[in-house]
């Protein structure tokens, strides 16, 4: 008897779900139960955006349903790309989380050295702590002339316009946009140690 690939899948597959029913309904679980619960799950319906996953390099695209007031509600793969078929990876799937979640800060919070408690800053100080902590620390540590070997067991001296004494570690919720950028702020610092999350 020949049979095709696509037969044999379709007679398995009944097959399989016919056992796994009469396993099921040995053991007392009842099935129209749970078809009846998962009939009350809400579905989630309003206007439906294609995008693309903001996490890496491979472009996945999603579909992400906001309502009528503009608020997003849900974030899937979008099945017709064929760069993901529908699929996302844990990072992917999770996006939503990025876009909304009542329990990420919205505010600076500063914890001074020798502090036990966390205060509410303005963006702007922040901004420029920040500026003035890499610059002074830059400026305490830049090299601008390093001995190096020259390849045939001597030491040579070299422009090489660095420090040390400053790493940038990207983290996974950073665009291709934003990781570009980054990199060419701190190769224009002289920063030596520049990875990123993903990579580790």
């Amino acid at each position: 008897m020949k049979i095709s690939r696509r037969k044999f899948l379709k007679i398995s597959s009944t097959a399989i779900g016919t056992v796994v029913a009469s396993e099921a309904a040995s053991l007392g679980l009842d099935a129209k139960a749970m078809t009846d619960k998962t009939a009350q799950i809400p579905m989630k319906s309003g206007k439906q955006v294609q995008s693309v996953c903001p996490y890496c390099a491979v472009g996945c695209a999603q579909i992400v349903t906001i309502d009528a007031t503009g608020k997003i509600i849900d974030i899937q793969g979008n099945p017709d790309s064929p760069v993901n078929e529908g699929t996302l990876c844990p990072k992917g799937a999770a996006a939503y989380q990025l876009a909304v979640n009542d329990l990420r800060w919205t505010k600076v919070k500063y914890r001074a050295p020798g502090s036990d408690h966390w205060e509410d800053k303005p963006l702007d100080w922040a901004m420029k702590r920040i500026v003035d902590l890499v610059k002074n620390t830059r400026d305490a540590n830049f090299n601008e002339y390093e001995e190096v070997p020259d390849g045939k067991g001597n030491m040579v001296r070299k422009r090489v316009m660095n420090t040390y004494a400053i790493a940038t570690l990207g983290g996974a919720t950073m665009d291709n946009e934003w990781n570009y950028v980054q990199q060419k702020l701190m190769h224009a610092l002289g920063v030596v140690y520049v990875e990123n999350q993903a990579r580790i």
